[in-house]
């Protein structure tokens, strides 16, 4: 594929959610711009792999100078609680809802149906950390997993690998409906959902 359109067009059919049509619309409006709001996106695109890492305490990207992201570094967090989510999106829209104050960590992804892979899910990353958590005062671990099968399964294996701590582990509330994504979900909703935890 040596065209640049269909190879462009061809990338952006990878994102998540994106079909053909739609990434050729993408496509189409780039060529549209000017091209000083293209070298603007390349530079930002450029930008975004050189200057943002991971945290190693929560796992989020994060663009800050600092290894730990603000959110770990912050002293005034409720060392109590820790929300496990699958996305830093999912993050994003817990804070967001501003009910929310104690830790994070991100699983970067939940469990396809049908598959028993974790790949790419960070078990064991979470596992390891526990201890140092407990240490500082941990004592309710909420999986904020997305309401839909995948988010359900996810949290039915994470509990599982949980069994053998004596942390208390909890649930979002139904608040969001079924099938729902947590990084669409209003503020409101989110609250109620921390809230009806179990």
């Amino acid at each position: 594929m040596t065209d640049s359109i269909e190879r462009l067009t061809a990338l952006f059919e990878r994102f998540p959610g994106i079909g053909p049509r739609q990434a050729g619309r993408f496509v189409q409006y780039l060529l549209r711009i000017s091209p000083s709001m293209r070298r603007e996106l390349i530079e930002s695109v450029r930008a975004l792999g050189e200057s943002v890492h991971q945290c190693p305490t929560c796992m989020r990207y994060h663009s800050e100078k600092a290894k730990t992201c603000s959110l770990c570094s912050d002293t005034k967090r409720d060392t109590e609680l820790l929300a496990i989510v699958a996305s830093d999106a999912d993050l994003a829209a817990l804070e967001k809802s501003g009910t929310y104050k104690g830790r994070y960590f991100v699983l970067g992804g939940t469990l396809s149906l049908g598959i028993e892979k974790t790949n790419g899910l960070r078990i064991k990353q979470l596992l390891d950390s526990l201890p140092s958590r407990t240490k500082a005062g941990l004592q309710e671990i909420i999986l904020a997993f997305p309401a839909n099968p995948e988010g359900d399964a996810t949290a039915a294996y994470v509990r599982d690998e949980l069994k053998s701590s004596s942390i208390k582990v909890t649930m979002l509330g139904r608040g969001l409906s079924t099938g729902s994504e947590l990084e669409y979900a209003d503020p409101e909703t989110i609250k109620n959902a921390l809230e009806s935890r179990r």
